[in-house]
């Protein structure tokens, strides 16, 4: 697996894990899903998404000129 995909991951299983085993149990759960929730929905990290998924289309089609 390429190394971004593998630190995802593994970011992944240690949330669930340590959710799944924290004693505040649900309201804590719930407090990590709000902070994540405004962080994704923050305008500047929209802004980000929205930059990056423009660069990828491009290297798409930048790609698919040079392979056909």
């Amino acid at each position: 697996m390429p190394k971004p995909l593998v630190w995802i991951t593994v970011i992944a299983v240690g949330t669930a894990a340590y959710v799944a085993g924290a004693k505040a149990g649900h309201s804590r759960y719930r407090e990590i899903s709000h902070t994540a929730k405004s962080f994704w929905n923050d305008p500047a990290v929209k802004k980000a998404r929205a930059r990056t998924e423009k660069a990828a289309h491009k290297a798409t089609k930048k790609a698919m000129k040079k392979i056909g």
